[in-house]
């Protein structure tokens, strides 16, 4: 059993840290078990509300893959995937707005707000936060059409900065919109990635199912607890960084790339990940350090 004087050492080992992150914005990739999971879940939920109270600024981007693919299924379509990303009719889009910007949104915001904490949902087209442009499949060097599948054009971070000047905790959504007011499934850690980078956050946080970048996949004792930039090119030439790991990992160079100081790759499944990384001296998973020569 945890005596008195050890809760209290837990708390002042977090005072430098809170220091550190008071005021500051910090952009956080929802997703995979964290969201899938009730448990988990809710003490994710937790966590996102008592940073809020000791003064840090969290903003959610969420996708929901797993969900969407439910909700085709019942409605019986099919989906068909071309280098990895998902062929979305006229049709498609619209289920996915609908899970993603109704369902899931707004599930995360009535989580928060049952917490005690005061959230808003959004997606891209609320104030015009994502304008979005068609993005094409690249097989073979054929540009192939694959429907309504965004890549990002802009971020307008103003009604972000609205909701954090109020205290509200924005939740958003990956869906955007271009010039024609055509709708956009856009991946959610490239929105994540963006929005990051737009608001100059001191940090953006990803949570995935697996602890972080590691020397042997097979093998945790290999955690990388910090990693810099040039480094983790090197990793991904020499193929320690590959499969599914290599996407994400390319995200979070971008963000670099795009004004982001440091990107944390977290286990999701982990109880309280965010919270051990941030607030205290062992961490929870990989920091990726801004460490370009160009800036040393």
């Amino acid at each position: 059993m945890i005596s008195n004087q050890d809760k209290a050492a837990f708390l002042i080992e977090a005072l430098p840290f809170i220091r550190r992150y008071h005021g500051k914005t910090v952009v956080i990739k929802y997703g995979g078990s964290a969201m899938v999971d009730k448990e988990i879940r809710q003490e994710f939920i937790k966590d996102i509300v008592l940073m809020k109270y000791v003064g840090i600024h969290p903003v959610i981007v969420h996708g929901g893959g797993p969900e969407i693919n439910q909700m085709l299924e019942r409605v019986n379509k099919t989906t068909e995937f071309i280098e990895g990303l998902r062929v979305s009719d006229q049709d498609t889009v619209e289920l996915a707005e609908m899970v993603l910007s109704a369902k899931i949104n707004k599930g995360i915001v009535a989580d928060i707000q049952r917490q005690g904490g005061k959230a808003i949902g959004l997606s891209g087209k609320d104030g015009n936060l994502i304008t979005a442009k068609k993005k094409f499949a690249d097989k073979n060097g054929e540009q192939i059409d694959i429907g309504f599948v965004g890549e990002i054009e802009n971020i307008n971070p103003d009604i972000i900065y609205t909701m954090t000047k109020d205290n509200y905790i924005p939740v958003i959504s990956s869906i955007g919109m271009d010039e024609d007011g055509n709708t956009y499934n856009i991946n959610a850690d490239y929105v994540a990635g963006a929005i990051a980078a737009e608001l100059n956050a001191f940090r953006l946080i990803f949570l995935t199912d697996v602890d972080g970048i590691m020397m042997n996949f097979r093998d945790p004792s290999t955690l990388l607890k910090e990693v810099g930039y040039e480094e983790v090119l090197k990793l991904i030439k020499d193929e320690v960084i590959s499969g599914g790991m290599l996407p994400k990992v390319r995200t979070c160079l971008d963000a670099i790339d795009r004004g982001v100081k440091n990107v944390i790759i977290l286990n999701g499944k982990t109880l309280h990940a965010i919270l051990l990384e941030i607030f205290t001296a062992e961490g929870a998973g990989t920091l990726i350090k801004e460490t370009k020569e160009e800036n040393n």
